[in-house]
């Protein structure tokens, strides 16, 4: 009892030390598969898995469950997030992986929390170029990369729930403020075995595109490392010219496929596990999902069509492409730059559709980044209810979707988040410009960073890496950005109530 009470009450640290755990059981287990890369980078990867270990014990072992009101649910949430990805920069520095001439510390620093930020943001934007090439790197840690956007694509959050039976009902608010979207839905009467199902669905996607990117042509290492980044919807890839290596159909249909499945709520893929639901085509999220893709697939294909490419050939690019950006999947086919499948390169009208899919993203629920299809039909339907009313002042009209009423209050949600998340894009644009690129470079890559997408247009284009279109200064922009998109605007934002209650008390006591 007397230990117990020692114990700082801390939801936010409690949560932080098994998400710091969890990331260095992944640096463990890159460590082991350094071993059988000749002992490359064993020894830095060791001793991070020693720190990381050692710093999250001693958080978990100090603290204890506090309180779980909604202001110290986003506290947690948000603290959770910038710590991991702060820490997950320890194997990077150790390893050396992004020292190179001609650059000094702090932007070695400033890459190493990019790609760590990148990594766990399961967004897919990376420094990785022809200054530093992705296939010069031990296996250890092209492992670790990869396991930092599986971690974050089904979330932290929910993992560290999913084994924290303590936090009873708080749990599922955990979870919806760490992708709330439309809100988390409850497939079973815990919120522990919600998360477990979850996690369960997503280890079994994770291996069934592993062994279908085997059985097509991948080595096991790359099959293994892939699916991490499909199920997760990262894009982190092994090697530089990502998929584009392989120049395979097959590949590139297992990944589309497995970003659609990763993309669409995964509350469906549950009721079909569970109950034998097939309620796909009866939600009308994943039906407009699919439609707005199949339309931009189609319509992108004719554009390619007519500058000379044949018709399957465009149709091959437009799908991967279309498909890839839609569910923040970031990965390219392009054997290099310039080359078929760098839509950098493509007409001005093909990258202005595919600038929407950008900001689109995929299904709540997901691990999908983006603004969300979901919002996008709550909007329309709001704004179909403004014309109806101006033609009917004395009606009451609801917002609508299919059968359903949208509750004004969220309708008042998504309105908030649209303005924010606007002028986020307005001022990261504008800072970005400032500070050298270009407006198209500084504009997609603001989208990007938002929408937890990867690759941008202009000079960040598929075949590109975000140090030749972003000075250090931009890329510590973008990673914060990164930060907000993954866990949303308000979520970041009510993250800091707590630690100001907690000072203006500190202060008032003292007066």
């Amino acid at each position: 009892m007397k230990a117990e009470s020692k114990k700082i009450t801390s939801t936010s640290i409690h949560m932080t030390g098994i998400a710091v755990i969890f990331v260095a059981v992944g640096v463990g287990l890159s460590t082991v598969a350094s071993i059988f890369d000749h002992g490359v980078d064993f020894f830095p990867l060791l001793l991070s898995t020693i720190i990381l270990a050692s710093a999250g014990l001693l958080l978990f072992k100090s603290s204890k469950l506090g309180a779980t009101d909604h202001a110290s649910i986003f506290t947690a949430v948000g603290s959770t997030w910038l710590i991991v990805s702060l820490l997950g920069t320890i194997p990077y520095l150790l390893a050396g992986t992004f020292s190179r001439n001609g650059i000094g510390v702090p932007e070695v620093l400033v890459d190493s929390l990019f790609e760590s930020v990148s990594g766990f943001t399961a967004t897919g934007s990376t420094v990785f170029g022809v200054h530093n090439s992705i296939e010069i790197q031990g296996s250890g840690i092209l492992l670790y990369r990869q396991l930092t956007q599986w971690m974050g694509g089904m979330g932290i959050v929910v993992l560290v729930v999913s084994v924290l039976p303590s936090l009873r009902a708080s749990g599922l608010g955990l979870i919806d403020a760490e992708a709330p979207g439309a809100g988390v839905e409850r497939i079973a009467p815990r919120v522990t075995e919600t998360a477990k199902k979850f996690w369960y669905i997503y280890a079994s996607l994770t291996v069934l595109i592993a062994l279908a990117f085997f059985a097509f042509g991948m080595s096991a290492f790359d099959a293994v490392a892939h699916s991490l980044t499909t199920a997760s919807t990262g894009g982190f890839s092994t090697k530089d010219s990502s998929l584009g290596h392989w120049n395979s159909l097959t590949i590139e249909i297992v990944a589309m496929f497995g970003f659609l499945i990763a993309a669409s709520n995964f509350t469906l893929h549950a009721r079909l596990i569970e109950k034998k639901q097939f309620g796909y085509a009866s939600d009308s999220e994943f039906k407009s999902f699919v439609g707005v893709i199949a339309v931009g697939v189609l319509i992108i294909a004719l554009l390619l069509n007519q500058e000379g490419l044949s018709f399957g050939t465009a149709l091959r690019n437009a799908s991967f492409n279309v498909i890839t950006l839609a569910t923040s999947g970031g990965y390219g086919n392009a054997l290099g730059s310039g080359q078929v499948g760098d839509f950098a390169s493509w007409p001005g009208s093909t990258q202005m559709l595919l600038l929407f899919f950008i900001v689109l993203g995929g299904c709540s629920g997901s691990t999908s980044g983006g603004v969300k299809v979901m919002r996008f039909r709550i909007g329309l339907a709001h704004a179909y209810r403004i014309l109806k009313s101006m033609r009917r002042p004395r009606a009451l009209i609801q917002a609508r979707m299919g059968n359903t009423t949208i509750q004004d209050s969220l309708v008042e949600r998504i309105a908030g988040f649209v303005v924010v998340y606007g002028m986020l894009v307005v001022m990261g644009t504008f800072i970005l410009t400032a500070l050298g690129s270009d407006l198209i470079t500084s504009l997609s890559g603001t989208f990007s960073a938002l929408g937890n997408m990867g690759p941008g247009l202009g000079e960040v284009g598929p075949t590109s890496s975000f140090v030749d279109g972003f000075s250090a200064p931009g890329r510590l922009v973008l990673l914060i950005f990164m930060l907000i998109g993954r866990l949303e605007i308000f979520p970041m934002l009510l993250m800091f109530v707590v630690p100001y209650r907690s000072t203006a008390k500190a202060i008032k006591s003292k007066k």
